[in-house]
Formats: C-alpha cells, sequence, structure tokens
C-alpha cells in the first residue's frame, strides 16, 4: 500500500493538471525494470528496459555491449537472461528469460503522437534501485517507418538507457535511447514502439556481449538532418544550425520540422524577416506546430505589431484554450494580445 501512495504522489507531483489515467501509469511504472551486467573490468554496468511481453524485455543493445551474462532486476529480484533478438543498427534488443513474474506494458503508437503532446518517461537514472518519472512533451516527431523518432522534453539520465517513453493514457509509445547536450540544453529521443514488430523477427541469439553501430552514432554527415541539427541547437551554434536547416528544407521541402529548425537558427541570428517566413511555413505543414505561433508572437511583439500578435493567440486558442493563455502570459500583453 505505500508503494502505491508513493507513486500517486509521484504522478501528482509531476504530472500537470490535464487528465491522465493514473492507473495506467501506475501499470507503466510497474513494467520497467533493470538490466544489468558485470563488465570487462569488473565493474557494473546498468540500463533500463520495459515489459513487453512474457519473460520478454525490451532495451537499447548499447546497454548490452559490455556484459557477457547480463541480467534483469527488480528490487532484490534478479532473472538471468537467457537468449536475445538484435537489431543493433536500430539499436534495439528484446531479451528473455525465465519465471519473471511482471506483467507486459501496454503498447501504444508513436504515429498517434502530437507535437506538445505530454508524455512521460520513466527508467533508472543514474541506477537508481526504483525507477524515476520525468515528465516532458513531444518537441517533434520524425519519421522513420513504420514509426516516429520522437523528440522528446522529458529527461532522461545514465542508466535510463532503454527506458520507456509513455503517453499519458500508460502506454508505452517510444524506447529512450540517446540524446545530445550543450550550453542549450539536453536534447532527448526515443526510438518507436512500431520496431518491436520487426525486433521479434530477428534471429534468436545467446552469445553476449552485443556488437555494432547504431544510427545515432553514425557519421555526422551521413546521419539524418534532424540528428545533425540536435548538435549544434544544443551547442547555441546558431550559424551551423541555419546551414544544416538550409540543406534540411531543401532536400525535405514538406517538413514541418525543417523549416521550424530554420526558423530558430535565423531568429537567433537577427534575421526576423526571413526567421518569420520559416515559421509561418512550418505552421502552414503542420496546424499542430504551436512552437512556431510562439515565435512569431515574440517577433511581432518586438516589431510593435499588434494586430500579428492578436491573430496568433486566436490561432493557439483554435488549437488549445491553455495555449493561449500561456502565450498571453509569456508575452505580457493581457487583453491587449
Amino acid at each position: 500500500m505505500r508503494n502505491l501512495f508513493l507513486l500517486a504522489s509521484l504522478f501528482s507531483t509531476v504530472l500537470p493538471a490535464k487528465a491522465y489515467d493514473m492507473q495506467g501509469l501506475m501499470d507503466a511504472f510497474y513494467s520497467v525494470v533493470m538490466i544489468r551486467g558485470y563488465n570487462t573490468n569488473g565493474g557494473l554496468a546498468y540500463g533500463s528496459g520495459v515489459v513487453v511481453g512474457d519473460n520478454q524485455v525490451i532495451t537499447n543493445c548499447h546497454v548490452l555491449r559490455s556484459t557477457k551474462q547480463p541480467w534483469i532486476s527488480r528490487g532484490e529480484d534478479t532473472y538471468a537472461i537467457t537468449s536475445v533478438r538484435a537489431d543493433a543498427w536500430h539499436d534495439l534488443c528484446l531479451v528473455s528469460t525465465h519465471n519473471m513474474p511482471f506483467k507486459s506494458a501496454k503498447l501504444g503508437s508513436s504515429l498517434g503522437l502530437k507535437r506538445g503532446q505530454e508524455v512521460a518517461g520513466i527508467g533508472h537514472s543514474n541506477g537508481v534501485p526504483a525507477p524515476l518519472t520525468s515528465r516532458g512533451n513531444v518537441k517533434g516527431l520524425h519519421l522513420d517507418s513504420p514509426g516516429y523518432v520522437i523528440r522528446t522534453s522529458a529527461k532522461f539520465m545514465m542508466g535510463a538507457s532503454g527506458s520507456g517513453l509513455f503517453d499519458m493514457d500508460g502506454k508505452l509509445v517510444g524506447i529512450n535511447t540517446f540524446k545530445t547536450a550543450g550550453i542549450g540544453g539536453s536534447i532527448h529521443f526515443a526510438l518507436p514502439i512500431e520496431w518491436l514488430d520487426s525486433l521479434r523477427k530477428q534471429p534468436e541469439i545467446t552469445t553476449f556481449p552485443i556488437q555494432g553501430k547504431a544510427l545515432w552514432e553514425e557519421d555526422e554527415d551521413k546521419k539524418p538532418y534532424y540528428m545533425q541539427a540536435a548538435v549544434p541547437e544544443s551547442r547555441e551554434d546558431w550559424p551551423k544550425l541555419a546551414e544544416v536547416a538550409e540543406k534540411w528544407t531543401a532536400a525535405e521541402p514538406k517538413a514541418a520540422e525543417a523549416w521550424y529548425t530554420l526558423g530558430v537558427a535565423l531568429e537567433n541570428l537577427r534575421q526576423k524577416d526571413l526567421a518569420s517566413k520559416a515559421f509561418n511555413q512550418a505552421f502552414l505543414l503542420d496546424g499542430n506546430n504551436y512552437d512556431a505561433l510562439v515565435h512569431l508572437g515574440l517577433i511581432a511583439k518586438e516589431k510593435g505589431d499588434s494586430a500579428e500578435m492578436h491573430r496568433i493567440q486566436v490561432a493557439l486558442a483554435n488549437i488549445d484554450e491553455d495555449l493561449a493563455n500561456e502565450y498571453i502570459e509569456l508575452l505580457g500583453c493581457g487583453k491587449s494580445c
């Protein structure tokens, strides 16, 4: 009973007032486990995983690179990993064990997500014995069929690789995998749960450690543009970000995220008119990209364009009334917006 109370307190603290499924999130919490193993120098390697079937846990393959005998644990209970199905390039591994009593997470879909939607990351950040919950929002969706690689503000740290990204109904939508770091803050990415289907079809192997380069470890100029953009953005290297974004919009002119990224770079380079055009194009391609509207509002305020500020307020209200209220507070314009 005490654990249930602590979980309820945790979710009520870290999650906003909007509706969410408490029972679903508690089930999600209990579907997360720790992956452990001794590395070659005798140290303890660890990561996270999510139960996705009877005696089956999904995690990142890079969690299993440095240990020959990994195991699953929760508290003092341990379960030896007997085999694995590995997709090293996509950095997803499905490990199997015996007699593990934990329930599977409910599977959701990255395809149903929208920019700005609330999500929760649940994993063993820093190797703590009980999972930690990090609330955030979807900040970008990058199609990599059959799902979206998810950029999110739900933070995770070392030890949470392979942890779960859940929607507010407690459904597993992604696996937290890689991030960038810089003076502008970390940028976090989760792989789509849709990739689990092809992972199940991989051959079963029983030898460890797992080997092979992951897609996020590719040479910088060979990465997808959204990955190329993440490093200069987190480092606030605006000329480099503009360079990447210009190539991105040329290669993928219908990608709203490309235009939004270009707008961010140009705005910080003080090229406000060009930034406005980029943000408008981002919103035209994705009517849920409220961040683009907010940036347009900030530019309009700087220019003293009250009509444009009001137009944006109305557009935000059509998406979500709470967004419009946050916009009014951000700009400090009160009813004059």
